[in-house]
């Protein structure tokens, strides 16, 4: 499993991320190939290696003849469907574009079959999209995750005349993504870069953890004197979660009838607890209580919950996470009284250092044999401590646990 994640404190643009992708591993010839493959006039790409605050970066040009042409998204949809390129790169590059006219339909109050894409619609914009979307199928991540996006701040002029930064277009395609100005008083953040990050990011989050196998960095075309310029792809493998702490729901009672706990013990075990039991409390007012306590692993907390609220009077649970420290264990039997009883073993470092026996067992042959419990005990015990004698630890660290 391969995943990526992008930093994108710098903001982001088509040629950024496509340099970072470039400079990750993905062969130029990779986006080369898909952008030959529109029906245009000749782009050509040529990859550049830079330094932005003394950071090396791959910067891509895009090399396109220049054009006047201000695309409709109805032309671009046209351009795209009736290209040479592969469906997921056609369809991930028209999903890119759909966002673009949807959010600039928004902007302008107009049916975004109408949206004019002025600088969107240019050639090299063309090419950035349908490259970043190529190298992204190359790469086949399982998620990609993302920064925080800084926008910039101040105005530029586009072909609307001034706009203030960051620009509506941006602001709507990342609307519900995390976003901040960051320090750059200018555009950090390109309605191509937005789109593409909307349409092909799944998660916004710090840096995901993984094991880093390989970092690409992607630079702009500016070196402001704020911060580098870049955007950057760091791919791994997931990092092994933390194993999940197991949790105890704690809760005082005191108005519930004694005779209905033995019964919301066990159901809580039926439940999914590993352990649950009362402590009697005093509590205000010289009340006499209990406190309910139930150990539980995570993914049983939802049920056992709803458990504790279902049999008993509360109407809320503290819930702790606990630390929990568990010997080896076994299980094994022995002959007591012609019948047999279980038993459980209990190793620490290499040493067995505790022999019990199962009480239902001992209940259950005490009656079989018209016993008191109290022999069958007795006599369950010994056989336990003579089949699984308790001793010093073996040279080496490892003792005998049982024969």
């Amino acid at each position: 499993m391969t995943i990526g994640w992008l930093d994108l404190a710098a903001g982001a643009s088509g040629d950024m991320l496509l340099g970072a992708m470039v400079d990750a591993g993905v062969p130029l010839d990779v986006p080369g190939e898909a952008v030959a493959a529109l029906p245009v006039e000749s782009v050509r790409l040529e990859s550049e290696q830079v330094t932005r605050h003394g950071l090396g970066a791959t910067r891509v040009h895009v090399h396109a003849p220049p054009t006047d042409a201000a695309r409709t998204w109805a032309d671009v949809r046209a351009l795209l469907t009736g290209s040479a390129l592969p469906p997921p790169v056609r369809d991930g590059a028209l999903a890119v574009f759909e966002r673009l006219a949807v959010a600039e339909g928004r902007v302008h109050r107009t049916d975004p079959e109408q949206v004019h894409f002025h600088e969107v619609g240019a050639l090299d914009a063309l090419a950035d999209v349908v490259g970043v979307v190529a190298c992204l199928e190359y790469l086949e991540l399982d998620r990609l995750s993302a920064s925080p996006v800084a926008l910039g701040s101040g105005s530029a002029r586009g072909a609307h005349g001034v706009v203030p930064i960051p620009g509506p277009a941006v602001l709507e395609l990342l609307a519900g993504v995390p976003v901040h100005a960051g320090p750059v008083p200018a555009e950090m953040c390109t309605p191509t870069g937005a789109a593409l990050l909307a349409a092909r990011v799944d998660e916004w989050t710090t840096l995901p953890a993984l094991r880093p196998e390989r970092v690409g960095t992607g630079a702009g075309s500016r070196d402001p004197a704020e911060l580098p310029n870049v955007v950057r792809l760091v791919l791994g493998e997931p990092a092994d979660p933390a194993p999940a702490r197991p949790v105890v729901l704690e809760t005082n009672v005191d108005d519930l009838d004694p005779r209905l706990w033995p019964g919301v013990l066990d159901a809580l075990l039926a439940a999914g607890a590993a352990d649950a039991w009362l402590t009697p409390i005093l509590m205000k007012k010289g009340r006499p209580a209990h406190t309910l306590s139930v150990l539980c692993r995570p993914e049983a907390v939802p049920a056992v919950q709803a458990t504790v609220f279902a049999t008993t009077s509360t109407i809320g649970l503290r819930v702790v996470e606990v630390g929990k420290v568990a010997l080896e264990r076994s299980t094994a039997t022995v002959d007591v009284l012609g019948g047999e009883v279980g038993v459980k073993l209990a190793v620490s470092e290499g040493r067995l250092v505790n022999v019990s026996v199962e009480f239902e067992d001992v209940a259950a042959l005490a009656r079989d044999r018209a016993l008191p419990v109290k022999e069958v005990l007795r006599a369950a015990g010994a056989a336990a401590a003579a089949a699984h004698p308790i001793g010093p630890a073996t040279p080496g660290g490892t003792a005998p646990l049982w024969s």
